[in-house]
């Protein structure tokens, strides 16, 4: 079969997978996971009699892959407005640390009290941590929350969330890079930030330039610049042992900083939604689900740990900027989903020895299950609301009858 058949049919797998998830009312990011689950060369093999293994070119699978995480990560560096952040610091940092310290925390005990070695340990803490900034915010266009006071803490979360997830991913990639010695450690941290601290240089004190080395008045020339400029630094920095996600990242937040930026976000969303459904099947095709068997409990402690970690975490941020109680609920309940960063953890596991068997499966399974679960709370929070209402009124009334 011809690459371009095998890329045809993978588009149409996913055309589907993400028609059904929109015919109910979910995200589209765990259709795409599970459609790349069923796919892949581990079981399930077959649905209903039917022979269901799909074996794509390698090649083409890591290419869409690499530019799904590389458009992924640029894009967030887009978002993350640092005028806002330091606007608003005070509110802004208090709720990110909250976030910090209570998800990042809980990650860590989990790791700990399963008995995790140190580096996998940090990928769990990673993956229960960070919600995802794609789907939330899609989620507050969608239910209307976008322009309501519980999206100031939030989004000011996600932002905190964003910033710490790059350091975060330029010390895994070393740990996980640098041969697990602490002289190679130190070194691979040493490339690492010093790479990025030229990247972050150029874009801050060159932003005239950057702006005149990208600005046309052709849009597709203008895509072509950005993901030249994109891809070729983010290819750069695997060669001093960084994680390309990060340099795209940030590209993408040097890119923030011009006129251009409301014009790059329109031209390119539709590649990035194009690349970043493949990366998402991409990992699902690599998911041998069986693995999931060992780390079963672990998963279901973290279900049940991150989303009350998350809604009391959320509940705190939303009264730290004074909002009622029933707005702080909502800010718990939208920080639940987790997706695209859980998966970015996921992949690294994959490819690193040094994280323990099973890590990269829970990290699938459990992003699968919290993007399901967290748009769900958010789109039916009201009716979740109402049933929590009437049974405390109705308790609150047998309590006085007795």
């Amino acid at each position: 079969m011809s690459v371009l058949v095998q890329t045809g049919a993978m588009l149409l797998l996913v055309a589907v997978a993400g028609s059904l998830a929109d015919r109910f009312g979910q995200s589209v990011i765990p259709a795409y996971l599970a459609a790349g689950v069923v796919l892949g060369p581990y079981p399930p093999t077959e649905l209903f009699g039917f022979p269901t293994t799909f074996t794509p070119d390698e090649a083409a699978v890591t290419l869409f892959h690499e530019l799904g995480l590389v458009l992924l990560l640029f894009f967030l560096g887009l978002h993350v407005d640092l005028a806002d952040v330091f606007a608003d610091a005070r509110r802004v940092l208090s709720a990110g640390g909250i976030d910090l310290v209570v998800n990042g925390g809980l990650g860590v005990l989990l790791g700990v009290a399963f008995g995790y070695d140190p580096v996998s340990t940090l990928v769990i803490a990673g993956v229960v941590y960070i919600s995802s900034s794609a789907i939330i915010t899609k989620s507050l266009l969608d239910v209307g929350w976008i322009a309501n006071p519980e999206s100031d803490p939030i989004l000011g979360t996600l932002v905190v969330e964003d910033l710490v997830i790059a350091v975060y991913l330029t010390l895994l990639s070393a740990v996980v890079l640098g041969g697990g010695t602490v002289e190679g450690v130190a070194v691979s941290l040493a490339k690492g930030f010093g790479f990025l601290a030229v990247v972050a240089a150029v874009g801050w004190y060159g932003t005239d330039y950057v702006e005149r080395a990208v600005t046309t008045e052709r849009d597709e020339l203008l895509l072509l610049r950005v993901l030249a400029v994109t891809v070729l630094v983010a290819g750069l920095a695997v060669q001093f042992d960084i994680s390309e996600a990060v340099a795209a990242f940030f590209v993408g937040g040097a890119l923030a900083q011009t006129d251009e930026k409301d014009r790059i976000e329109h031209i390119m969303s539709p590649a990035r939604d194009l690349f970043a459904a493949l990366f998402f099947v991409a990992v699902g095709l690599h998911a041998d689900v069986r693995a999931i068997g060992d780390a079963l409990p672990l998963l279901v402690a973290a279900i049940v740990a991150s989303v009350a970690g998350k809604l009391a975490s959320g509940y705190l941020s939303g009264r730290v900027y004074g909002l009622t109680e029933r707005r702080s609920a909502r800010v718990g309940a939208a920080l639940v989903t987790r997706g695209e960063f859980s998966l970015v953890l996921a992949s690294l596991a994959m490819s690193a020895d040094a994280v323990a068997n099973g890590v990269a499966e829970f990290a699938i399974a459990y992003t699968l299950v919290m993007a399901l679960l967290g748009t769900t709370l958010t789109r039916y929070e009201g009716r979740i609301a109402g049933l929590v209402g009437r049974h405390t009124d109705a308790t609150t009334q047998s309590s006085a009858a007795s």
